[in-house]
């Protein structure tokens, strides 16, 4: 699967010009099952390219197991309209995966209902040890190069990218998806599996900087998050619990400094 599909679509004109069928590649989007030691635990929304790289940042950020190396075995099967990633896990991530299991079961369309689920949200996060090194010259070189790293996006215009820089700027590796969330976690697998070290470096992202996204980046411990829409209050406060610089709107000539903890871009103290 190469995550675009080619359609004839018609073309309305909005100012004078001749209409007509135009042909135009579209972002695959499909429901990804993952099953952990045959238990189904979650059905996402995504992209059906870099399986592998999705299923372990997927199981590293909902904390099943702490290194990719825990993942004792992985198969990809492709069904009818969607894809079913099955995981298997040592014994000793079997209660845990089970835990989850039971407060997924919980929770309602709205994503979050009950106490138990606004509690695991809310949990507290490890601070991060690590400290960017990376300079303003540096974040505005992977802005400027982040489009040529994203084949899917200019192809579709319906991608968001995800995105881990040197802290020099330069892209080391970029996955792509239609899920900003789904995105993230093929790179922290990706990162994962490659030896990558999080924590020399910092993660540019396409997309509004949810909490979710915070935590998935502080788990992975990268300590820069720069994304090129605004955050949410709780990702500003999340990102200040832990410890993480975050930098939003980021554009080649500003970014907004939502938290500075180590005074690296604003020459103060945390917020």
């Amino acid at each position: 699967m190469s995550g675009v599909v080619t359609e004839t679509l018609g073309l309305l004109r909005l100012a004078p010009g001749e209409p007509g069928p135009v042909s135009r590649e579209l972002a695959v989007e499909q429901p990804i099952a993952l099953e952990y030691n045959g238990v189904s635990y979650a059905v996402m929304m995504g992209t059906p390219v870099d399986l592998e790289d999705f299923a372990t940042g997927f199981t590293l950020s909902e904390g099943l197991v702490a290194a990719a190396q825990d993942i004792q075995d992985m198969a990809v099967a492709e069904v009818a309209d969607a894809h079913i990633i099955r995981i298997t896990l040592p014994a000793s991530a079997a209660a845990p995966l089970l835990d989850r299991v039971r407060l997924r079961v919980g929770e309602g369309s709205c994503g979050l209902c009950g106490i138990q689920s606004i509690a695991e949200v809310l949990r507290p996060l490890l601070p991060l040890t690590a400290r960017t090194t990376a300079t303003p010259a540096a974040i505005a070189r992977a802005l400027r190069d982040l489009g040529d790293h994203q084949p899917l996006g200019r192809r579709t215009g319906a991608m968001h990218a995800a995105a881990f820089c040197n802290d020099d700027g330069a892209i080391v590796t970029v996955r792509e998806d239609v899920g900003r969330h789904n995105a993230l976690d093929k790179l922290i697998g990706a990162l994962a599996r490659s030896g990558h070290d999080p924590a020399r470096g910092f993660i540019l992202l396409s997309a509004r900087c949810s909490y979710e996204l915070v935590e998935k980046t502080v788990r992975a411990g990268c300590p820069l998050l720069v994304t090129i829409s605004a955050p949410t209050s709780l990702a500003a406060d999340r990102a200040r619990d832990a410890g993480l610089t975050l930098l939003a709107l980021a554009r080649q000539d500003s970014a907004l400094i939502v938290n500075d903890p180590h005074g690296r871009f604003s020459g103060g103290t945390a917020q």
